[in-house]
């Protein structure tokens, strides 16, 4: 399981420093892609094969299903670490997810998040008054 969060700055090539507490759990190989809430999420390669065993289950037929697949699988990258620990990520996800130099990774169970610092902190922020209530909600079924 992954948790925690970390704080670390993207470089002007797009280089961000993975933390260590993180890098077995990846593996040498992972995939990088558009998380749901701008931000991106980050998986092993045994759990990304898990979600596209899940996405092939969905009906073509569905409109939600054929945009979804899109917008996930188009930015989807497999990527691997450099010597010093830090995954290159494309253009086109640090645009995405508005990546400028702070950023926020936080492991969320079977996946990283990768934040820029501004939007987590607003994400956290507009949250933090309604958490013990989406706990209520989500464990009161259990």
């Amino acid at each position: 399981m992954m948790m925690g969060e970390y704080h670390h700055n993207i470089d002007e090539k797009g280089r961000l420093i993975i933390p260590s507490k993180f890098r077995f759990e990846l593996g040498e190989k992972f995939v990088i892609t558009r998380g749901i809430e701008e931000c991106l999420f980050v998986y092993s390669l045994d759990e990304w094969n898990k979600i596209i065993d899940k996405l092939k289950e969905l009906p073509f037929t569905s409109k939600d299903a054929r945009t979804f697949m899109r917008m996930f699988l188009s930015g989807a990258l497999e990527c691997e670490l450099d010597k010093s620990g830090r995954v290159n990520i494309a253009d086109t996800l640090i645009n995405y997810a508005g990546l400028e130099k702070e950023c926020v990774i936080i492991g969320v169970n079977d996946r990283l998040e990768i934040w820029s610092e501004e939007k987590f902190e607003n994400f956290f922020n507009s949250n933090i008054d309604n958490f013990s209530d989406i706990a209520e909600n989500l464990f009161s079924a259990c």
